[in-house]
C-alpha cells in the first residue's frame, strides 16, 4: 500500500485552520449608532450654537440702533449741557467720543482749563485707541501751558513724542518742547531736539520749522564779539596813539607898500594854557 495514505499514531496529521471573513461596515448603521449614543450632547451643542447666533445678531442690532440714536442726538447737540447728556446716556458710542472732544473744547474757550483736561482724561480712559487720542494729549499739554504749568506740559509732550514716534503729532510735540526750552534759556537742549526733528522727520513740515528755530538758536548762542586788539610786543616802548594838540597861530598882517612881501607861514606851537587875568586894581 505504497500509494495509500499512511494512517496511524506516528503519521503527521494535516490541520486546517478556519479562515475569518472580512467584516463589512454599514455607514448608515454606524451613523444611527453614533446618533443613538450621543444624541443628547449633539442636541445641546446645536441649541447653544443657535442661541449664540441669535445673541450676536441681536446685540449687533441693538448696537446699530444705539449708535444711530446717539448720532441723531449728537447732530442736534450745540451746547456743553447737551454734550454732557449725550455722554451720560450713550457713553460707549462713537458719538460720545466726539462729544467728549467738543465738550473739552467748549470748556477751554470758557477758560475752564482744569475741567477741560479732566474731560479729555475721561475720553482717553474710555477710548484709549481712538484715532484722536494723541490730539487729546496735545490739547491737555496746551492747557497746562496756558495755566503756567510748563514742567507738566513738557513732560506730556515728551510722552507723546516717545510713545507715538510714527504718529503725526510726534514732531509737533518735539517743536513744542523746543519752544519751552527756548523760553527757559536752555539753548543747547533745544538745539539737540531741533537736530532730532531734522533727522527723524526730514520729510515733514516740522523739519522746516526746526531748521528755522535752529538758525535762531545759533544766532542767540553766538553774539557778535568786538575785534581783537593785538597786544604790544615785549620790550617795545609804549607810545601814545593820540597826537599832541597843536595850536595854529593867526596869519601875519599884510606888509606896507614898498616892502618886500613875505609869505606868512603858520607856526605850530604846542598849546599852552592861557594865564588867568590878574585881578590887580
Amino acid at each position: 500500500m505504497r500509494g495509500a495514505r499512511a494512517r496511524g499514531i506516528n503519521s503527521p496529521a494535516v490541520i486546517r485552520m478556519p479562515i475569518a471573513k472580512e467584516a463589512t461596515i454599514d455607514p448608515a448603521l454606524e451613523a444611527q449608532v453614533f446618533w443613538y449614543r450621543y444624541r443628547r450632547e449633539i442636541a445641546i451643542l446645536l441649541g447653544l450654537a443657535v442661541l449664540g447666533i441669535v445673541g450676536v445678531a441681536g446685540y449687533r442690532l441693538y448696537r446699530d440702533r444705539r449708535e444711530a440714536t446717539a448720532a441723531t442726538l449728537f447732530s442736534a447737540a450745540k451746547t456743553p449741557a447737551a454734550y454732557g447728556d449725550l455722554i451720560n446716556q450713550y457713553s460707549d458710542t462713537a458719538a460720545a467720543a466726539s462729544a467728549y472732544l467738543l465738550l473739552a473744547n467748549a470748556q477751554r474757550k470758557d477758560g475752564k482749563y482744569a475741567e477741560a483736561n479732566a474731560t479729555l482724561l475721561k475720553f482717553l480712559e474710555k477710548f484709549p485707541r481712538h484715532e484722536l487720542a494723541t490730539t487729546a494729549q496735545m490739547a491737555m499739554a496746551a492747557n497746562l501751558q496756558t495755566m503756567g504749568k510748563e514742567d507738566e506740559a513738557f513732560a506730556t509732550y515728551q510722552q507723546i513724542a516717545s510713545a507715538n514716534v510714527p504718529a503725526f503729532n510726534a514732531p509737533v510735540a518735539l517743536i513744542e518742547q523746543v519752544h519751552i526750552l527756548q523760553e527757559k534759556g536752555k539753548t543747547e537742549d533745544a538745539r539737540r531736539i531741533c537736530e532730532t526733528i531734522m533727522t527723524q522727520y526730514r520729510d515733514s513740515y516740522a523739519a522746516v520749522e526746526a531748521s528755522q528755530l535752529l538758525r535762531t538758536l545759533l544766532k542767540t548762542a553766538k553774539p557778535g564779539t568786538p575785534p581783537a586788539v593785538a597786544p604790544p610786543k615785549p620790550g617795545a616802548a609804549v607810545t601814545a596813539t593820540v597826537p599832541p594838540t597843536m595850536k595854529v597861530l593867526p596869519a601875519a598882517p599884510p606888509a606896507p607898500n614898498g616892502a618886500p612881501s613875505v609869505a606868512a607861514k603858520p607856526s605850530a606851537a604846542p598849546a599852552t594854557p592861557s594865564s588867568a587875568p590878574s585881578a590887580t586894581p
